[in-house]
This record gives structure tokens, sequence and C-alpha cells, in this order.
């Protein structure tokens, strides 16, 4: 009698277990795990489900380390009946912001506000004694300093344009 109780019980908390697991993944994965059963609109499905999802249209991969891939990030009952190919998806402006050009100063320090107002940050300081290209945290600004100018032309390639 015991043994077909804990019979019981562990059918009951497997079923629970299962009922759990379903809420922490999509119906489309669901769908996808599910036998194929050879209709064309089920095989279109699971074939645009197949897809990988990329971050941005200029950006496969994640660009931060404790950034989530877009198909792990989305997923769950808030995502269940998202269309992805519907949805915006924004360039990374990783690009664009390595094409500004460098900021040649004479100062040891700058300041960098972004613009300033709303539109800008908060003002840091930055050091440009070192012969290297140094870039604002928030705005990716680059500066340098003009006595350093002659060594960053020598070098074969720097990351931002030095015009």
């Amino acid at each position: 009698m015991a043994s077909s109780q804990l019979r019981a019980v562990q059918a009951l908390t497997r079923n629970l277990r299962v009922s759990s697991r379903s809420f922490a993944t999509s119906a489309r994965r669901l769908e996808a795990s599910a036998p194929v059963t050879g209709t064309s609109e089920t095989a279109a499905v699971l074939e645009t489900d197949s897809k990988a999802i990329g971050q941005a249209p200029n950006r496969g991969a994640v660009w931060s380390r404790n950034q989530k891939p877009r198909s792990i990030a989305m997923t769950g009952p808030r995502f269940e009946q998202t269309d992805f190919s519907l949805q915006p998806q924004p360039y990374s402006a990783m690009e664009l912001v390595h094409k500004v050009p460098v900021t040649w100063t004479h100062d040891k320090i700058v300041s960098c506000d972004g613009g300033g107002g709303p539109a800008g940050h908060p003002r840091i300081f930055i050091n440009t004694d070192k012969p290297e290209i140094a870039s604002c945290n928030y705005c990716g600004t680059p500066f340098a300093n003009e006595h350093h100018r002659k060594h960053l032309e020598s070098l074969p390639e720097t990351s931002y344009p030095l015009k």
C-alpha cells in the first residue's frame, strides 16, 4: 500500500514539474519540439522558428558579457504570440560611434557632457596624457592630445578616424 501511494505522489510531482516548465518556455518552442505532421503550414511555422534571431541587422552577436542573445531573452508567456519578423529591430550604434573623428586638444584633461542639457550626459573628465585615443564612457566621443598626434598618425590602424 505504501509503495502505491509513493508512486501516486511521484506521478503528481512529475506532473507539477512539467506544468511549471511549460511557463518557462514559449509555446513556439513547445510546438517546435512536437513532431511534424507533414502539412506545409506546420513546416513553414517550424522553419521560421528555427531561424536565428539576430541582435541587430548590422550586428549578429551580443556585444556585452551580460547581454543575453535575443533568441533566449525573448521567450516566455510575454512573447508567445510575437512574430519577430514584424517587430522593429534597431541598428546597433557601435559602428556609428567609431566613425566619429578624433577631437584634438592641447589640454591634458578634457571634459565631455555629451552636448549638455537634457540631450547630454553627466560631465566626466578624460585624461589625454597618454599616447592613445581616449573615449568618453557615455557617448564614445574620442579625444587625443595634440602632443601625441605624430605617434597616432604613424600607427597602421586606429579605431577612430584621425581627421
